[in-house]
């Protein structure tokens, strides 16, 4: 999915090729996979194809196309492998949850599709509500105040605790998740007020051995930060989330200031922050010490032990679809959903959805170094490296390379909170690619040939 975007110079204009029709060929070879793996499924399991084939074909090609036509009308220069890279993980898990379905005799993915149109509505919504990213810095506080509500609505009496983290709020029989909405509203509020402070937080404060340090007043966002983490992981006993709003934090004031000193500080902090939670709350020594040796306490640890078996099983190539047994492991369609890829289409499979992230990630930050604006780069730096984290999170800990985090398989894993936020989030994403890509000169910061060669420098320098 390898796809060349390189400008073109035109006078004193940067101008890049839509890419729209390359956008659309990727989407369909993408989309067929996720609809050839359903396809699959039934072939291996009851050697027919479904019922229904037409209509289902009918309906996931046609929300591709839709969206695709109000990118190409409303975002004409948006990257062209965003989309498709994200139709093609999104069509995997859709194949998955109707492959577990039918172990289940269930239809969770009837309704994770629902989920799906709903998310690929909201990314059209945005590309005609949302011309201009830059719209979004205008409220950084007012935003942070928001995202505080949203994670601690959980702890409210509309708050639910399920599987043992209190995490979702419940309203009119609904459960929904606020804080994957909060990391979006996050990531917009650190991008607009490091942008802003930027400057005070690179060069303010005395130099003590050499190294500059911030002054008092410059500790206090990090304080906040600091203790938002560890709110929520005390008493939500959510650590993906309080992993993902301060690793959130940390990048984006290393993007914005370039001192190695408040990655450092922030890594210190968070360190202290998680010894102090392994001896004080008994779910975070719990994940640990499943992480370090879950065959001393099979019970408690059976849902990681079965995950690794079905792994081992599967090989390098893996079983095929509908030719394996993921149901043995406990929550193989949220959780460990990673687990069953990995048991029926092999490590290779599970290393090429690990690879599609990998993209997205990367034209995500493609996205942040075309951009004009300072605002835009930190947004999509921003959005791209929560996306990017998340996935380390959960596919390190199926694997365990980490300790389990709770945090859901972007895209993939069952539930609609995770589902439409993620939408959101690449909606965003595409707008500010669209902004860096258009011709330079319709935006209110014009780029000239001087300047691109400049820039071009400036990165072989670095």
């Amino acid at each position: 999915m390898s796809v060349s975007v390189q400008p073109e110079v035109s006078g004193d204009v940067i101008v890049y090729r839509r890419r729209r029709n390359v956008e659309l060929a990727l989407l369909l070879f993408a989309q067929a996979f996720g609809y050839g793996g359903w396809i699959l499924t039934h072939l291996n399991m009851y050697n027919a194809v479904p019922d229904g084939w037409a209509v289902v074909a009918g309906l996931w090609f046609g929300l591709g196309l839709v969206v695709h036509l109000a990118i190409r009308v409303r975002l004409p220069y948006a990257d062209p492998v965003i989309l498709p890279g994200v139709f093609l993980l999104n069509g995997l898990g859709l194949a998955m949850l109707a492959r577990l379905d039918e172990s289940y005799q269930l239809s969770d993915a009837n309704m994770q599709f629902v989920w799906t149109a709903l998310g690929a509505g909201l990314l059209v919504l945005v590309a005609f509500i949302l011309p201009d990213h830059r719209r979004l810095q205008r409220f950084p506080y007012l935003l942070f105040i928001f995202s505080f509500v949203l994670l601690v609505l959980p702890l409210t009496p509309i708050g639910a605790t399920i599987n043992g983290a209190r995490i979702w709020i419940s309203v009119f029989g609904f459960s929904f998740q606020p804080a994957e909405i909060a990391k979006i509203t996050l990531a917009i509020a650190f991008a607009a007020y490091f942008y802003e402070k930027r400057d005070v937080l690179a060069l303010a404060g005395n130099k003590i051995l050499g190294v500059r340090l911030p002054r008092a007043r410059d500790f206090i966002p990090i304080a906040i930060m600091w203790g938002i983490a560890l709110m929520v992981m005390v008493f939500q006993r959510d650590l993906g989330m309080s992993l993902l709003v301060f690793g959130l934090f940390t990048v984006m004031i290393y993007i914005a200031t370039q001192r190695k000193f408040w990655p450092i500080l922030a890594f210190l902090l968070f360190l202290v922050a998680g010894v102090a939670a392994y001896y004080l709350t008994p779910h975070v020594s719990t994940r640990v010490n499943s992480w370090l040796d879950p065959f001393a306490d099979v019970d408690n640890n059976w849902q990681v032990i079965q995950g690794q078996f079905g792994m081992a099983w599967g090989g390098l190539f893996g079983k095929g679809w509908g030719m394996g047994r993921p149901t043995l492991t406990p929550l193989p369609h949220s959780d460990f959903i990673a687990a069953s890829i990995g048991e029926e289409l092999g490590i290779l499979g599970l290393m090429a959805v690990v690879l599609v992230y990998a993209i997205i990630f990367s034209r995500g930050l493609k996205a942040a170094l075309v951009c004009p604006d300072g605002f835009g780069k930190l947004l999509a730096g921003g959005l791209s490296f929560v996306l990017a984290l998340q996935v380390f999170a959960i596919v390190g800990g199926v694997t365990r390379l980490l300790p389990l985090t709770g945090l859901t398989t972007p895209f993939m894993s069952q539930g609609g909170s995770a589902m439409v936020s993620n939408w959101i989030l690449v909606a965003i994403l595409m707008v500010v690619s669209h902004r860096a890509r258009m011709p330079q000169a319709a935006t209110a910061t014009p780029t000239t040939r001087a300047e691109l060669e400049d820039h071009s420098t400036e990165l072989i320098e670095r």
